[in-house]
């Protein structure tokens, strides 16, 4: 007799979990919407939870004249604002919205209110709010409809500096508002594109300085009036080479500005450019790596930056004075996200993350060299279990050597490992050594090996590597990783025959790509919030981006350049993607619009090829609650078993 199991059944056997019948399964949040996704027994999910099971913590602000700060954590089912009196100490919670909040800024005094940021539902349309410290009480600033993005306050008074959308949903204009009176918001300069940003105020706050983002190979820097919105370029633009300035800020002279530059370099290099000659003076030549993070202390004395070398942050002082160069010392390990001076010019904030923390706050004493810990977050399953990274390099297919991190799992799994390609997105990003989250159940509960690679077109290893896949060359990264499955298939402990590809964004778009020209090569993959057509993708993403993105993709404006891009595209290759794949979209995504995720979709559907699909209602380009990050972890481990390991 021959007996035959349902699809659930037969899963059910091969995750060793019992039978439908016999068992609660769990439901998708009433938020989330599934197609094709098998049920999941809550013993299932149980595993898995405790890896969801972490918190993080990133600076927002420090307080004006007390030795307090403003972190952004979660403790409910998004981000929110505390506020920390003292290292250690308890996180006290101040806003308690639907939506996260991560952006903020303390006023002048810091007793009397905060200014923050948030969207909703992850559409990116974010609105100023001013937080009253006593009461509680928030105050909507801007227009509720338009997409603004806070910047500085002024040096003297509650003049805070932001760019909106406002005048047409595309241009990102400068505005000055003085939040106690919302009354004040008024416009100062209309700026033309999407990527102009306020950095900071000269000390007498006659100037704001201004960064124009043309790509992430060129920017420019321009000075603009406050009271006449007269707009002045201080970096001249070179005819001969892109130029890029990624952060910048007054000297506290206010005679000159502190750049990071790749002008005359293939890194970004801490640059001094006086007002009067506007001349640069490099102060990092020694040090071939990216300056990512900058910030001057309010005495003038010192710098603090933070060099990226070769996917590790790390800190340095620079003494104003005689441009001595220091390294910090006693910090962990890791990626720096942000780096900013107390008021009283000696402390230093820093957020990191890495392999075993998920995100934490500290500070470092510039007087003393004390380094204080001053949150940390709690893990479900201790942090100690996580192994960092092994840097691994392989040569790609026209010689060029290409590196990433190789997380391997414990060694209670013997034999090759099956292995995950984790590809980064951006394409203007890195992979670091870093927090993998809920991954890490892969790691260590189910044997996976997980390799993130830094395929060209990434940062970090020079201004003409990013640019190695823009345009007509895009398709070399999808040959980068193919090359990377030739050198998965000589390492001893890893599994040529059970491949997974898994990205997001660009990094989808990636993965949707790899998986359709080299389908032979892979058991399975995952698709977060990619761009199935880079086409599709450039008319209807957001107009604000549309101008920087062409940069990177081409234009598809332009007939031959439309062309290459619909002939690369995996939507027109459909036919040749025919592994299983699942989809992960956000219904508000305002970079790669659900439309994207639902092409492909349909014509996988249409064709036969197993297809699972996940869309939040109230997310955008990735998810933020934790009750839907928690249900898509679920979905993550049901699939890479069913499909990887079986």
């Amino acid at each position: 007799m021959k007996i035959r199991l349902s699809f659930h059944a037969a899963l059910a056997v091969c995750l060793g979990w019992p039978a439908l019948g016999q068992e609660p399964t769990v439901s998708a949040p009433d938020s989330i919407v599934v197609d094709g996704v098998p049920a999941i027994s809550q013993s299932a999910a149980k595993a898995m939870r405790a890896y969801g099971a972490y918190r993080y913590a990133t600076f927002a602000d420090w307080h004006p004249s007390s030795a307090s700060m403003l972190v952004s954590t979660r403790f409910g089912n998004t981000p929110q604002l505390h506020l920390v009196l003292a290292p250690g100490a308890a996180r006290r919670q101040l806003t308690f919205e639907e939506d996260a909040v991560s952006d903020a800024r303390f006023g002048p005094s810091g007793s009397d209110y905060l200014v923050f940021a948030k969207d909703v539902g992850g559409g990116e349309k974010y609105q100023l709010y001013r937080y009253e410290m006593r009461s509680g009480h928030v105050t909507l600033l801007t227009d509720g409809k338009s997409r603004n993005l806070i910047g500085p306050f002024a040096n003297h008074g509650d003049a805070l500096a932001y760019t909106s959308t406002r005048r047409n949903g595309k241009d990102t204009d400068l505005w000055v508002v003085s939040p106690p009176d919302p009354r004040s918001d008024h416009l100062v300069v209309q700026l033309a594109g999407g990527g102009w940003q306020p950095l900071d105020w000269a000390p007498d706050d006659s100037k704001i300085l201004l960064q124009e983002a043309i790509s992430v190979n060129e920017a420019s820097l321009w000075l603009v009036d406050p009271k006449t919105g007269e707009k002045t370029r201080l970096t001249a633009q070179d005819p001969g080479q892109k130029v890029s300035y990624a952060y910048a800020q007054f000297s506290r002279d206010g005679k000159g500005i502190y750049a990071s530059t790749d002008k005359d370099s293939e890194f970004l290099r801490l640059a001094y450019i006086p007002l009067d000659t506007r001349k640069p003076n490099y102060l990092t030549t020694e040090h071939p790596w990216d300056v990512e993070a900058l910030d001057v202390s309010q005495d003038g004395k010192r710098i603090a930056l933070v060099l990226n070398e070769n996917g590790q942050s790390v800190l340095y002082a620079l003494s104003i004075r005689n441009n001595k160069l220091t390294r910090l010392q006693h910090l962990p390990a890791g990626v720096i996200d942000a780096v900013h001076w107390h008021h009283n010019g000696h402390l230093l904030a820093i957020s990191m993350s890495n392999a075993n923390m998920p995100g934490d706050v500290f500070s470092f004493d510039a007087d003393t060299g004390a380094v204080s810990r001053w949150t940390e977050s709690e893990t479900g399953v201790p942090a100690t279990d996580f192994q960092p990274a092994e840097l691994m390099q392989w040569t790609s297919f026209d010689g060029r050597k290409l590196s990433g991190f190789l997380y391997k799992p414990p060694l209670k799994f013997s034999g090759p490992r099956p292995v995950l390609v984790l590809i980064h997105g951006g394409p203007e990003a890195q992979a670091r050594n870093e927090w993998l989250g809920r991954l890490n159940y892969l790691l260590n509960e189910m044997g996976v090996a997980i390799l993130a690679p830094n395929v060209r077109g990434s940062t970090g290893y020079g201004k003409s590597f990013t640019q190695l896949d823009n345009g007509y060359l895009r398709e070399n990264a999808y040959k980068d990783v193919n090359s990377l499955f030739d050198w998965i298939a000589t390492q001893p402990g890893l599994d040529a025959r059970r491949i997974a590809v898994m990205g997001g964004s660009y990094g989808g778009h990636m993965t949707l790509a790899v998986s359709t020209f080299y389908s032979d090569r892979v058991r399975c993959s995952v698709d977060d919030f990619g761009m199935s057509n880079l086409v599709t993708f450039l008319e209807h993403t957001e107009s604000y981006r549309q101008d920087l993105r062409r940069v990177e993709y081409g234009d598809e404006r332009d007939p031959q350049m439309r062309a290459f891009l619909e002939r690369i595209a995996p939507m027109n290759n459909v036919e040749k993607l025919k592994k299983p794949l699942l989809v992960v979209a956000g219904k508000n995504d305002p970079r790669v619009p659900v439309t994207e995720s639902d092409q492909i979709v349909g014509a996988l559907k249409k064709q036969g090829t197993p297809v699972w699909y996940v869309m939040a209602k109230d997310e955008g380009h990735g998810y933020i609650r934790e009750v839907n990050r928690d249900y898509l972890g679920y979905v993550l481990a049901a699939f890479f078993q069913r499909y990887l390991l079986n």
